[in-house]
């Protein structure tokens, strides 16, 4: 599932820093924007853990990281804060998870990332960005719709749930024409 002014995703490096303005996350100081690697797993993994009942597998990072798919990690201190997984078609990218760590959630972070996935998917040509996100995800379903993601169907019984069952997917899509 970050952020990054004028840089695409694909040529990010450790190096690279978002805009410094003041020393707090919400400001964009000390944020690094770079591409998830192997290396990165092991904290990516944690994450999951904390905030997720139904977690990624190490493997669907392993084969998204393998498969080539723009994986942006925003760090803060060092430390990974917020990360994201794209697929790239033809002419649409799919955002396939989008996640912020506990102690960095409610400042921002998610709607900036998001920001920079936006734009470096229409940088690259694509006409729009689908998703999928839990009806439980209250939090990231207000996000998506404020920043104009429209509803287009539902995936039945999606995602795993609580005692075997399962939680449907809003399917979600925001056009990229200009």
């Amino acid at each position: 599932m970050s952020e990054r002014l004028g840089a695409t995703l694909a040529t990010s490096s450790r190096s690279d820093r978002l805009p410094e303005r003041s020393a707090s996350p919400e400001s964009g100081a000390g944020l690094c924007l770079r591409a998830m690697t192997a290396s990165d797993l092991d904290e990516v993994m944690a994450i999951e853990q904390r905030i997720y009942p139904f977690p990624w597998t190490r493997g669907n990072f392993a084969d998204s990281i393998a498969s080539g798919y723009d994986m942006p990690v925003l760090e803060i201190a060092g430390r990974i804060a917020a990360y994201a997984v794209v697929m790239r078609g033809p002419d649409e990218v799919h955002l396939l998870n989008l996640s912020v760590d506990q102690p960095y959630q409610g400042r921002g972070l998610g709607r900036r990332l998001l920001e920079q996935l936006l734009r470096n998917a229409q940088l690259r040509g694509a006409l729009g960005m689908l998703l999928e996100v839990r009806p439980s995800n209250t939090l990231a379903c207000r996000l998506y719709r404020s920043m104009n993601f429209e509803t287009i169907g539902v995936r039945r019984r999606y995602y795993p749930s609580w005692g075997g069952s399962r939680e449907d997917a809003i399917v979600m899509r925001r056009s990229l024409c200009p």
